[in-house]
């Protein structure tokens, strides 16, 4: 079971982990140019297509959680309309996202505020970014559907090749055509395209003889229509509540002024390595939970659950102590504004807590996603939301100020992982008689 996890996870930490290190190339060139208003730019930017595209994750876990039942159950003919139902809302929702740009832009700095110069720039990091949708929105349903189909070495040749692509434009268009961060969106845009023609490629190459399974009335099915995007609207509200807390967070940095706004970016982007790299496993829960569930396996579900867990708490230690240790190191890379790099030394002890109190969530999410239980996924995180982060949060505002941030979010992640731990029985060994 260890070789099975393994060959599923390693595959995708790679591709995961090019991500925040594509963030940290980005803070590293924003944060060498001589001011705090190019990290605040690309923080704020970022915080939107965050908003925007994570809102569309369901697509690729919920593609994932379906796919690997069917391919469980090696029902090919399951699995490539899932892939279709996927494709039709990740480009209705891309279509939508670009029809109003205007007014999302509009109450979005509405909502947000902060400094005058940093919202212009951001601003225009938007506007490039935005025509990016349909690349990105179509690559969450199919990653997802590669993951269901035990494929994990596609996402990370497509996760290479637009990382590439997105630090060699940002290093051309930033360093050779001066434009800063919209230089960094540009080579977001072209990037994404780059990936989204590569998937393709790999499914019609590798993947084209399930054609013949296709059936149109398949997609008329209103039904099964229905049963897809009922899953996906419960993974939406989840996915939606971690939109507000990231979202709420960067706001409120951004609200107490652009200092602490560039140190939480860069104190979040070690957050985001370890999560991605802990998604890796997370991953490798999803198919594998979702292929035992569809083959009604119920022994080897529990055994790779129990395994994924022992996985995720050695690199849970790990992460910690690195970032007990290292922090400093890290950030130093991202930024050589001393003054920036001596602040954040005020809150980097939360930061070395989050990999020992955020690693079950991690892996639970992953567990959920593969057994499609979509409605205990969804309260657990409506809880860690509303009864957990906003609370702490508004409690210990006065009197502790950027603090409460932090606590609020650890307290956020720990209890996910705990409400998800309660309801396993009902929501995921239930599923396998």
């Amino acid at each position: 079971m260890n070789k099975r996890i393994l060959n599923l996870a390693v595959p995708n930490i790679v591709s995961n982990i090019t991500v925040p290190l594509l963030g940290i190339v980005d803070l590293a060139m924003m944060g060498h140019l001589g001011s705090v208003d190019y990290i605040g730019a690309i923080a704020l930017g970022g915080m939107i297509f965050n908003f925007l595209y994570w809102g569309f994750g369901f697509l690729r876990m919920g593609t994932s959680g379906f796919t690997a039942q069917a391919y469980g159950r090696r029902s090919f003919s399951d699995s490539i309309h899932t892939l279709a139902r996927a494709l039709i809302v990740a480009f209705i929702g891309a279509a939508l996202l670009i029809i109003l740009q205007f007014p999302i832009e509009k109450l979005t700095f509405w909502i947000i505020g902060g400094d005058e110069h940093v919202e212009e720039l951001a601003r225009s990091y938007f506007y490039i970014r935005i025509w990016a949708a349909p690349a990105t929105i179509g690559l969450y349903a199919l990653t997802g559907w590669f993951i269901g189909m035990q494929n994990t070495r596609f996402p990370l040749l497509i996760a290479i090749l637009i990382n590439t692509i997105n630090i060699g434009f940002n290093v051309l268009f930033v360093y050779v055509f001066d434009m800063a961060s919209d230089g960094v969106a540009l080579g977001t845009l072209l990037a994404q395209y780059s990936g989204l023609i590569l998937a393709v490629f790999l499914f019609k190459r590798y993947y084209g003889k399930l054609y013949k399974y296709f059936q149109f009335k398949q997609i008329q099915n209103l039904h099964l229509f229905r049963v897809f995007l009922s899953v996906n609207k419960d993974i939406f509200i989840r996915t939606f509540c971690i939109i507000i807390v990231f979202t709420f967070f960067t706001s409120s940095s951004a609200a107490a002024n652009k200092h602490i706004l560039a140190i939480n970016t860069l104190l979040l982007q070690l957050f985001f390595i370890y999560s991605y790299f802990v998604d890796g496993f997370a991953y490798a829960a999803e198919a594998l939970t979702g292929r035992f569930v569809g083959a009604q396996n119920k022994r080897s579900l529990k055994l790779a659950i129990k395994k994924l867990f022992y996985w995720g708490w050695g690199i849970a230690v790990i992460f910690s102590v690195a970032y007990g240790f290292g922090w400093r190191q890290i950030i130093g890379l991202m930024t050589n504004n001393e003054q920036l790099i001596a602040d954040a030394a005020n809150y980097a002890i939360w930061i070395g807590l989050v990999p020992l109190l955020a690693f079950a969530s991690f892996l639970w999410d992953g567990i959920y996603i593969g057994a499609t239980a979509s409605v205990q996924m969804r309260n657990s995180m409506l809880l860690a939301t509303g009864v957990v982060f906003f609370p702490t949060y508004f409690l210990l505002q006065n009197s502790l100020g950027n603090h409460a941030l932090w606590i609020a979010l650890l307290g956020f992640l720990l209890v996910r992982g705990v409400a998800q731990y309660i309801m396993a029985g009902k929501a995921v060994y239930k599923k396998v008689p």
